[in-house]
């Protein structure tokens, strides 16, 4: 896509401004590294976790600012684990769909602590925008167990397992609370994809960002939600050079359905499209 030009004028200096402090704080850039990250090594490291998880302690180590900034690891505290180019990326693709006015919502799908969709609303408030809403979908209680019968991609998977995956619909919503952005324009969708995307109250789209790591959450979005996509709409997918699930649902779904626009990389993990 298109460079977009948002260098500030006078008027747009302080909405700049914020954003990019937004994007700052969410992902604890602004600590060079110092939130650490999630230390999960061999099972005697596992054990010592769990004995200093009991005396609210952990273990971490302290991350460059490089890793952080391309989203490879696992923060303690920042409310995203999207690294800044993968950020970057998401502004730029809200910023041109209101330049260019493509209707519809803003959606994600595996929303983790809610870094991005926060940044989502937040985009909007910066610009005045009150006729489009977020909708942030999740299980709010981790992944689910893969199916290989239904799913054969998702043999072996063990995202299930990963417990720092599950983060509730209050923590969610209280991480909205504490930037000023939660309010009428937020929805959520708690459950399984299956079970809430197909039926979910969302006339059009004008983004959809996928997190959602395993084949079967990436395909069932895609499914639910690709034809609800407007004309110049985005297709941000997350994990697509990260997890093998992942990236063949893409694959397979853009073969089924016939495009071929241009698949974007954003960096290592991160691809796009624009429809």
């Amino acid at each position: 896509m298109t460079d977009l030009d948002i260098s500030p004028s006078v008027g747009q200096e302080l909405p700049e401004r914020y954003v990019h402090l937004l994007k700052e704080v969410l992902s604890f850039s602004l600590w060079d590294g110092q939130d650490g990250a999630v230390w999960r090594g061999r099972k005697s490291a596992q054990i010592l976790q769990r004995l200093l998880e009991r005396r609210n302690l952990s273990v971490a180590r302290i991350i460059s600012p490089e890793v952080r900034q391309n989203g490879q690891d696992w923060p303690r505290l920042a409310h995203t684990m999207v690294g800044a180019k993968r950020l970057d990326n998401l502004q730029e693709c809200i910023e041109t769909i209101l330049l260019d006015g493509v209707p519809g919502d803003l959606i994600e799908t595996g929303v983790w602590r809610g870094g991005s969709c926060i940044l989502m609303r937040g985009i909007l408030a910066a610009h005045g925008v009150e006729d489009r809403r977020v909708w942030v979908a999740d299980s709010f209680s981790g992944l689910p167990k893969p199916d290989p019968a239904r799913y054969p991609a998702d043999t072996g998977d063990r995202h299930h397992t990963v417990t720092e995956l599950a983060v509730s619909l209050a923590e969610v919503k209280d991480n909205f609370r504490r930037y000023g952005l939660l309010d009428d324009q937020v929805r959520f969708l708690p459950g399984w994809f299956s079970e809430t995307l197909p039926g979910a109250p969302i006339e059009r789209l004008a983004l959809m960002r996928l997190d959602g790591d395993m084949y079967s959450s990436t395909i069932e979005a895609l499914s639910a939600l690709y034809p609800r996509l407007s004309d110049g709409g985005f297709c941000i997918i997350d994990d697509f050079g990260a997890v093998e699930g992942c990236r063949r649902a893409v694959e397979d779904f853009r073969a089924a359905e016939g495009i071929n626009a241009p698949l974007v990389r954003i960096d290592a993990c991160g691809a796009y499209w624009r429809r």
